[in-house]
């Protein structure tokens, strides 16, 4: 995809290069966006190792399809390299990066709606994975194939009632639940009270139970 900007933006295929520490210091961000403004790409090349999975794994379960999520944090790395001179540091940078993916994520959605969410596969082939493809016939001191595909179909199942919520708690969701975003954090991300997430949290978790029970019988 061209995007349009000299930005070396290079997103690993298979997702599975370290992000570094869970919890980035303020410091540590506060010198790659300073280096950024200055014209240093390879500190936005920084940035782009320290967040890419993260990122993809939120744009991923909103988006509930591999190669959207793909396409939205390339995007949203467009986008946030264009505006890094706007970042003020009122909030962690991290949060404004996530507010940028959460916003292309939902404009994505609205591109693709109607289309079909996922492509139909051999059980042979490798299936794609946030943290890149697995084969879904495991070594022999693995669980078997049955077990495996049983997993994750479940998981298919639990992702499939996550795309079902609205947006909004679709989203709060993700953040909280998967991952781990603290409700300061969320209620920056969206310009919302910390009331109003926790009340969204709450009923996207009901809805999910009761998605997963129509799916598959109570739990």
């Amino acid at each position: 995809m061209q995007n349009g900007t000299n930005l070396p933006v290079t997103l690993s295929k298979d997702h599975e290069d370290e992000a570094g520490p869970r919890q980035a210091t303020g410091d540590e961000d506060a010198r790659l966006v300073a280096s950024c403004r200055s014209g240093d790409t390879d500190a936005f090349e920084g940035i782009v190792r320290k967040y890419e999975k993260k990122m993809f794994n939120i744009a991923f379960r909103i988006t509930g399809n591999y190669e959207d999520a793909c396409e939205t944090v390339q995007d949203a790395f467009v986008a946030a390299y264009r505006n890094i001179r706007t970042f003020r540091g009122k909030s962690k940078f991290s949060t404004w990066l996530t507010a940028i993916t959460i916003n292309h994520a939902k404009n994505r959605l609205k591109q693709t709606k109607g289309r079909r969410s996922r492509e139909a596969y051999s059980i042979d082939d490798p299936v794609p994975t946030p943290d890149g493809e697995v084969q879904a016939d495991p070594p022999s001191n693995e669980p078997s194939a049955l077990e495996h595909l049983e997993k994750q179909a479940l998981q298919q199942r639990v992702q499939d009632c996550i795309s079902a919520l609205e947006p909004g708690f679709r989203e709060v969701l993700v953040l909280r639940d998967i991952q781990g975003h603290s409700y300061d954090e969320i209620g920056a991300a969206f310009s919302m009270r910390e009331g109003t997430v926790k009340s969204r949290l709450s009923r996207a978790r009901d809805a999910i139970k009761e998605c997963l029970k129509r799916v598959m019988g109570a739990l």
